[in-house]
């Protein structure tokens, strides 16, 4: 195969890419009313591992998710856990993520949690993130 025209191609959808970058909404600073919070304390069971918190945001373009990961606190490597629907109207809400770690990754005790407030923005014929609000919290996983 000719090599100018993959390397066009390449070029093409290069910039294909940064035209749609460049059309995207600059990413929102959080509100003062908008906000994520992590609980203390994180559930490991049969395999599993549930975390929880609150969040409070105001009504948005696209759907807005809370999602969250958990890892070691001295390690840079965090594993998703799950992700909620938020309803976004003002009002302070519960949001609790339950998944699966890799076995032996995390043990009961101490962990690092990350919780992310999201939007899913429609920008033409995609959907951008735009970032609400995080929280970064040190927390116990108990068993049970």
């Amino acid at each position: 195969m000719p090599v100018r025209p993959v390397l066009g191609a390449a070029a093409g959808s290069a910039l294909l890419l940064l035209g749609f970058a460049a059309a995207a909404p600059a990413p929102a600073a959080a509100a003062p009313s908008e906000s994520v919070t992590v609980d203390e304390e994180g559930r490991m069971a049969d395999g599993s591992i549930t975390l929880s918190g609150t969040y409070r945001c105001d009504e948005g373009e696209g759907p807005v998710f809370v999602s969250s990961a958990v890892g070691r606190p001295s390690e840079i490597l965090h594993h998703s856990v799950g992700g909620t629907r938020a309803v976004c109207d003002g009002e302070v809400h519960r949001w609790q993520n339950t998944g699966t770690v890799p076995a032996g990754t995390l043990k009961a005790g101490k962990a690092h949690v990350e919780a992310t407030l999201m939007e899913m923005r429609p920008s033409g014929i995609v959907l951008l993130p735009v970032v609400h609000a995080v929280e970064h919290r040190n927390i116990t996983l108990v068993e049970g």
